[in-house]
């Protein structure tokens, strides 16, 4: 009895650690998602989580009649001096704060931003058959392995063509089954129908946009990808970068390509467009295009990006549109952006400054529950 005791004890207090943990963590989700090195940490759906020392509250035993006031001291004399400083700089003598790391799984993570950002679930639009494989015996076969031999169904074919052939004894009722009576089961392989998606990113990579501004961008798509991926049962991705021309790279390419030609958003759109046109039918994907860009695009282009962007917005089940503020962006696409499609409820914008921005980006891309 007292193991069992002792066993659910250190459940209670694991399970109550695990708590103020999580607790801790949700409190500071702000700051631990602009964390550029938990991309590299996450393993096995793992993040590693750096938290300060947590300290469990309990009552501390000291001397009776000492409380605060008492003891020795004058009025104006300082308190709590630091043995380490003799008005001297130097090397302390005293332990720092220790930080202690705290692995949680990427689904856990993603379930505590929810409920700080407060998101709903998202309801999938469209079904596309995706790899989800299903076997099912459905019927007999007379060729087969034999682990999958069905014993009644050949007891009964041997017992028949001795019945007919006359050469079943009833004084003696052996049944022999032959090769040709053999009965096997046969299978069919169904394909089980799942909600998929497509997260379409796309960047402009003129001179104006530098390393800062990128790693905004790689930090929201990440937390992004995550979101969408515990929504979904497949989702694919596709990365555009542009400038005055645009092209379709892998992941690797799009965040670290830099340009220094102009800036034509428009050919990004005719590509996005092009790409949901040939390879992800709305009716069979749920589609996502991200566009971040730091606003500046060529004048005479503006016409021709937004009559492509209704299109898009069309068959998409959201578009969102961040903002990166650059030194040399102009940032006049946003409200231009912003004018077009004033009461939209598909096209959701955000401008990210720095990385504490990159919070509020979140909410307002992820916040429509689409």
């Amino acid at each position: 009895m007292g193991a069992v005791y002792a066993a659910k004890r250190i459940e209670r207090d694991r399970a109550r650690f695990k708590k103020i943990v999580r607790g801790a963590i949700r409190s500071g989700i702000r700051k631990y998602i602009t964390h550029g090195e938990l991309i590299g940490k996450q393993g096995k759906h793992l993040v590693s989580i750096p938290l300060p020392q947590l300290e469990i509250p309990r009552f501390r035993f000291g001397q009776n009649g000492r409380s605060v006031g008492q003891g020795e001291g004058n009025l104006g004399e300082s308190l709590a001096i630091d043995p380490n400083r003799d008005g001297q700089r130097g090397a302390g003598r005293e332990p720092g704060e220790h930080i202690l790391e705290v692995e949680v799984s990427l689904e856990e993570l993603v379930e505590m931003l929810s409920e700080e950002l407060a998101l709903p679930r998202i309801e999938p639009k469209g079904k596309k058959n995706i790899a989800t494989e299903k076997e099912k015996y459905t019927g007999i076969a007379v060729r087969g392995p034999e682990s999958l031999r069905h014993f009644k169904r050949t007891f009964r074919q041997a017992l028949r063509r001795q019945l007919i052939s006359g050469s079943y004894e009833p004084a003696d009722p052996r049944v022999w089954p032959f090769k040709e009576d053999k009965r096997y089961r046969s299978w069919k392989t169904t394909v089980e129908c799942n909600s998929n998606a497509v997260l379409i990113y796309m960047m402009d990579v003129s001179g104006s946009m530098g390393e800062e501004q990128k790693e905004w961008v790689r930090l929201t798509s990440f937390w992004v990808d995550t979101w969408l991926a515990a929504h979904y049962k497949g989702v694919e991705r596709r990365y555009i970068i542009h400038d005055a021309a645009a092209k379709e790279v892998d992941r690797e390419t799009f965040f670290h390509t830099r340009e220094s030609g102009g800036t034509r958003i428009s050919t990004a759109y005719e590509l996005c467009l092009k790409l949901i046109e040939e390879s992800f039918p709305p009716r069979d994907y749920n589609v996502y295009p991200f566009h971040f860009s730091d606003g500046e695009n060529w004048q005479d282009d503006d016409t021709k990006a937004f009559e492509l962007l209704g299109k898009i917005v069309e068959v998409s089940n959201i578009f969102c549109y961040g903002q990166v503020e650059s030194t040399y962006g102009s940032g006049s696409f946003l409200q231009r952006l912003m004018d077009t499609h004033k009461g939209g409820d598909k096209v959701l914008t955000a401008v990210i400054k720095g990385k504490e921005d990159i919070y509020d980006a979140l909410k307002a891309f992820l916040g429509t529950g689409r």
